[in-house]
């Protein structure tokens, strides 16, 4: 590609720059995706010259890049790309270090890899020292405020200098191969998508599962909790991709018109019915992977030990549209979990009538999309057991679709990898729209205050289990159960 781009990292010292922004874009680099005259500008405070500011990035590549995936000849040309730029960002004058460094008659974007704190004030400062054109493109990592009067505070800021077609909103879960797959699995075959609604599927599962703490961010997260972290965007994002209609092409408008008429589609959940609707849960001390760990009022940081902070959430979500009146969507995401795993659950009715006495006790198909750790698909059907003793036994077998093929040095790409190829696109079909932010935070805030109007409990769980036992009890009086229990 013969594109002159320029990438403005602000952050780039950040966890999320060495963890995901960096190797995306040094992978990209080495499969000739990046455009040729593509620059790299990163942007922290430290004071540092360009030269230690590489070495620091190649020892970090080389700690999250496999050692069968490193090139040497690939970081040559890779570092070539990378200048270090020191910026205060509360300091208007040192902006013009980067205004300094961009040249004309080149496509500009600057990605916002710091807390939305700083967003009003970066852009303010760009726009002052003349980096920002019409055509200049912005990326803004969640979350996107704590409520919808904050979200709209932070959007406002940002558009009086970018316009909307010029900012990408990050979530990195629809970078996800898994995750487009859902949209080719249910929109390109269509043995699926004609048993896509509420005449054949019973119910749907969505759970985002961790078995991490708070990593020393208790002050940040106690003023959040999961419903914010987690479900407001993540998983609400996974919901829209499972259950919108089907757009009219795979342009990001037709997709955003859906997910939006989708997002308005969900029930509200309010204070008559929050607590036969919503768990919150809180762990306490426990175990993980034979270790150890402390609670969550006992964590490194913690500054309240009366907190009814939750750190998981479980919601039976119900949408008022034709395709899925009647199916219960249960989802869940928690702290401290037993397993990392993310995953969404497609739950077939049954046949309504058997011919076949001896079969499994649970007999439904289920259509299994795994997300993490190992990205693929799974078909739970029944079969036949292989057995000459037996009339007609029957088993549950599975027809696996794993991304991880054994077979093959194929790896699965990284979100970020796509994400930052539909950015130097500039196409916004993998991004999510204002609207689309503030009709989540509108329906999650109903959530809040119902909680602060009821003062619901917070469930306590021990690290290292499945969650509160009152999760369970949200699925199976229904008559059904969580996948895998």
């Amino acid at each position: 590609m013969r594109d002159n781009i320029d990438l403005v990292i602000f952050g780039s010292q950040g966890d999320l720059a060495k963890r995901k922004l960096l190797p995306a874009l040094y992978r990209l680099d080495k499969a000739d995706l990046l455009p040729d005259n593509a620059r790299i500008a990163s942007v922290a405070r430290h004071q540092i010259s360009t030269n230690i500011y590489l070495n620091q990035v190649q020892e970090n590549l080389q700690q999250v890049i496999p050692k069968k995936e490193w090139d040497n000849k690939v970081w040559t040309r890779f570092k070539r790309r990378i200048y270090y730029i020191k910026v205060d960002f509360s300091q208007k004058k040192q902006f013009n270090h980067v205004s300094d460094w961009m040249e004309k008659n080149r496509k500009v974007i600057f990605y916002l890899a710091t807390p939305p704190s700083l967003y009003e004030s970066i852009c303010k400062h760009m726009a002052s020292t003349g980096c920002v054109s019409e055509n200049t493109r912005i990326v803004l990592e969640k979350p996107i405020g704590h409520d919808l009067r904050s979200s709209k505070q932070v959007n406002d800021a940002v558009g009086q200098y970018f316009s909307e077609k010029n900012i990408f909103r990050i979530d990195h879960y629809l970078g996800k191969e898994t995750v487009q797959n859902l949209l080719a699995l249910r929109f390109a075959n269509r043995i699926i998508n004609s048993q896509w609604d509420n005449k054949c599927i019973d119910h749907i599962q969505i759970t985002a599962a961790e078995t991490v703490g708070i990593e020393g961010r208790w002050s940040y997260y106690d003023k959040v909790g999961q419903l914010r972290d987690m479900f407001q965007n993540h998983l609400l994002q996974l919901l829209c991709m499972v259950a919108m209609e089907p757009p009219n092409s795979l342009k990001a408008e037709e997709i955003r018109a859906e997910k939006i008429k989708l997002l308005r589609a969900l029930r509200p959940i309010g204070s008559d019915k929050v607590d036969d609707y919503v768990v919150r849960g809180q762990y306490t001390n426990g175990w993980i992977d034979g270790k150890p760990v402390v609670g969550y009022l006992e964590e490194e940081g913690a500054e309240n030990s009366n907190s009814n902070n939750e750190t998981f959430v479980a919601i039976k979500v119900e949408i008022d549209n034709w395709r899925w009146a009647g199916v219960p969507f249960y989802m869940r995401t928690g702290k401290r979990l037993n397993a990392k795993h993310t995953e969404i659950i497609i739950a077939y009715k049954e046949t309504s009538h058997s011919i076949i006495a001896d079969k499994p006790l649970d007999s439904s198909n289920k259509l299994v999309i795994r997300l993490q750790p190992n990205e693929g698909i799974e078909l739970e059907m029944i079969s036949k057991k292989q057995s000459l003793k037996q009339r007609l036994s029957t088993e549950k077998r599975v027809l696996n679709l794993d991304f991880h093929d054994s077979d093959s040095d194929k790896r699965v790409v990284d979100a970020y990898e796509r994400l930052f190829l539909e950015l130097i696109k500039g196409d916004q079909w993998l991004f999510v729209s204002r609207e689309e932010i503030e009709t989540s935070w509108d329906w999650c805030d109903q959530i809040i205050d119902a909680w602060n109007k009821n003062k619901s409990p917070t469930r306590l769980y021990s690290a290292g289990s499945g969650g509160p036992a009152k999760a369970e009890v949200l699925i199976e009086s229904d008559g059904r159960s969580w996948h895998g229990q």
